[in-house]
């Protein structure tokens, strides 16, 4: 009967893997999400992963042993339970398969508008005003600077939200 397993693929190489499963006659599944990216300078929609190197494969062990999977190109290995491959539930396959609109927030960064202290850099002890994110490392911070708001780019890494008991 056949079931839905999880294997481990080498590093870039999960559509090889896909491609020579799929001439296998074995099903293959691995799930992406859009999300934005900033690619040289320009702002744009990716696929990206949702597991990155791990592919659902479904078969019938009784008809494709585990070691023609094993040894197909780009497979590294099984995700295992004890010695046997784990079985996916079919429920979770299920699930996966049904879209849906993805979006990663960084929870740990302040809203728009919240007071940060700068802890690095040139700016350092200097309080600043959150604006927006900038990319997925760096934020832009609104600085006040002879009696203007200036605005910075920081990495999200050299500023902190300032505590509301201070």
């Amino acid at each position: 009967m056949k079931s839905w397993y999880l294997i481990y693929c080498k590093r870039g190489q999960i559509e090889r893997a896909a491609t020579h499963l799929e001439q296998q006659l074995v099903n293959c599944f691995f799930p992406t999400f859009e999300t934005e990216k900033i690619i040289r300078g320009k702002r744009q929609v990716v696929n990206e992963p949702l597991f990155p190197n791990y592919l659902f494969i479904q078969f019938n062990p009784e008809e494709i042993h585990t070691t023609t999977i094993s040894g197909t190109r780009g497979v590294s290995y099984f995700i295992r339970n004890g010695l046997d491959p784990a079985i996916v539930p079919d429920s979770l396959i299920e699930g996966l398969k049904i879209p849906k609109e993805v979006f990663i927030e960084n929870s740990d960064l302040p809203k728009q508008g919240e007071t940060v202290t700068i802890t690095s850099g040139v700016f350092k002890g200097l309080e600043a005003i959150y604006h927006e994110q900038n990319g997925e490392m760096r934020s832009v911070l609104l600085v006040k600077m002879l009696g203007k708001d200036v605005r910075k780019i920081i990495d999200n890494t050299d500023f902190d939200k300032k505590n509301e008991l201070n």
